[in-house]
């Protein structure tokens, strides 16, 4: 990487405002997000928010494409790793006492009780998070042990979610909304994976999960939000529930014993979209 094109986008991201916008990209990463999003995920004026990303987007670290009549904007995630290898290997020096804290053993395969940890956030936790952990407990096989939670405290499982479950065998005994909170503590299991299955919960503001998790963001629309008649309701309920099966089938039919773990993220990321396009 040129230094020039280093020092300008160390620039660009040394003014908070920006550094935001480009952090809640990266969450999305390689999803792409639309300015009346990112607006109101972080609390800008449109046209505070339109000059950081003309910055970003100058400085070579986010793209912007048309999507019908809107913009989405997304992380470049080449020149994000370019940014990083240059500020470890060049001005690091690859030292591996700045990189060993960055490279840091899993956690030993030994102590596992199922061969991979995953965590689904939602914002309320009471639907679409609660179906990816039932779906992934049941379809994973044993090899999985699967969590849920919400970022917004409170919340109580949606009676149509539950009926939803009910309806296609799972046994939702045990099952109860929980705040990420829970997973943030000392003694908790360590994820292999962290997924987002809604915007509200992929923009908001969440520390580094310990064990470097792969992540992924699988955004629905929220089914809570469906009017009409309960019957109306209910089919919303049925096609979230089905979306997210199609995701949690392709996931744990994915063969990690032969992917690396850069091969894994890239799948991670396609699944969402490949899935829908097969719907």
């Amino acid at each position: 990487m040129e230094q020039t094109f280093a020092s300008h986008a160390f620039a660009t991201l040394g003014h908070p405002g920006r550094l935001a916008v480009f952090r809640l990209l990266v969450r999305f990463a390689p999803q792409g997000v639309r300015p009346t999003e990112i607006a109101a995920a972080l609390g800008l004026k449109q046209n505070t928010l339109s000059h950081h990303l003309a910055d970003l987007t100058g400085a070579g670290l986010v793209s912007v494409a048309r999507q019908g009549r809107s913009l989405l904007y997304a992380v470049d995630l080449d020149a994000t790793e370019a940014l990083i290898g240059y500020l470890a290997l060049d001005v690091g020096r690859g030292r591996p006492d700045l990189l060993s804290p960055l490279l840091t053993a899993r956690k030993d395969a030994a102590m596992r009780d199922t061969d991979f940890d995953v965590l689904f956030i939602c914002s309320g936790n009471s639907a679409r998070s609660i179906f990816a952990e039932a779906l992934l407990r049941d379809l994973g096989q044993g090899r999985f042990q699967a969590f849920s939670a919400g970022t917004r405290p409170g919340s109580e499982l949606n009676p149509f979610a539950l009926d939803v479950l009910r309806r296609n065998g799972h046994d939702v005994t045990g099952l109860r909304s929980k705040h990420v909170s829970e997973f943030q503590q000392p003694g908790v299991p360590i994820m292999d994976f962290v997924f987002t299955v809604c915007d509200t919960a992929a923009a908001e503001e969440c520390p580094p999960w310990p064990g470097q998790p792969i992540t992924g963001h699988w955004g629905l629309p929220d089914p809570v939000k469906a009017t009409g008649t309960d019957a109306e309701k209910a089919l919303v309920f049925a096609r979230t529930y089905a979306a997210l099966r199609r995701r949690i089938m392709a996931f744990v039919e994915l063969p990690f014993e032969s992917l690396t773990r850069l091969s894994l993220q890239s799948h991670v990321d396609a699944i969402a979209t490949d899935q829908d396009a097969k719907a």
